[in-house]
């Protein structure tokens, strides 16, 4: 009994029913695996019978799906080798000509039944090598935004306010992030749950976002904070050591 119960938890998180894991699993087996472009031509043939394509989306092979009738990509989208998506319920969204890069992995997996659990990412985007994006509040990624590699962005959070209860049983919080259009966050940054990062704006690298970015604004630093304004002024030159 608990082992039909278990098997049948794993499969409720693997896809929308039994038969479509069955029907995803056997795709994913025979064409899944096949390098080059050939395997790329065959994967826009077959994997467009389970999941949305808008014209021809290049899925390199070892590209793991999970929930694959919620995932749309766009024409000339990109998934890397390595690319991990995760689709429940509300699905991931990849606009056109917009590249996953290998190892990154877009996490929708929303066992909670949170309403706005979700990834949507715009067109001409970058998500660099081994980022990771959790969706279960819901992330919007706009126009051209580029994250470097192992960049973090995270919308959930553990509660934690009562030091007599695990965490584990105090429940999350998932209010959502938003990345505006012609965004560029550098590597290894993090961006927390409930964060809005305005069209223009700059994330140094290593930077700890906690709090709304302005637009045209970079910020760096742990917490985050405001640096300098995209003003389209020339750089400021040193005198006598200070920067004027």
């Amino acid at each position: 009994m608990n082992l039909t119960h278990g098997m049948r938890l794993y499969l409720s998180r693997q896809a929308t029913s039994t038969w479509r894991y069955w029907l995803e699993q056997s795709f994913f087996a025979f064409v899944g695996w096949v390098p080059t472009v050939i395997g790329i031509v065959l994967r826009v043939a077959v994997y467009r019978l389970i999941l949305r394509m808008e014209g021809c989306a290049a899925i390199e092979n070892g590209v793991r799906l999970r929930y694959a009738r919620n995932i749309t990509l766009g024409k000339g989208a990109y998934l890397d080798q390595r690319v991990y998506l995760h689709a429940c319920p509300q699905g991931i969204r990849i606009g056109a000509n917009t590249f996953v890069m290998q190892g990154s992995i877009l996490h929708v997996y929303n066992f909670r039944e949170l309403p706005n659990a979700k990834i949507e990412i715009g067109s001409d985007s970058l998500i660099g090598e081994s980022t990771v994006i959790r969706g279960q509040g819901g992330v919007v990624i706009g126009d051209r935004v580029y994250t470097s590699p192992l960049v973090q962005i995270l919308a959930v959070n553990h509660v934690f306010d009562d030091p007599e209860v695990p965490f584990v049983d105090q429940g999350i919080t998932a209010q959502g992030i938003v990345i505006e259009d012609d965004v560029w966050i550098g590597g290894g940054a993090v961006i927390t749950d409930g964060v809005r990062v305005g069209k223009g704006a700059v994330v140094g690298a290593g930077a700890v976002v906690t709090r709304d970015v302005p637009p045209h604004t970079v910020v760096a630093g742990v917490p985050a904070r405001p640096v300098k304004t995209i003003d389209g002024l020339p750089p400021s030159r040193p005198r006598g050591g200070i920067f004027k």
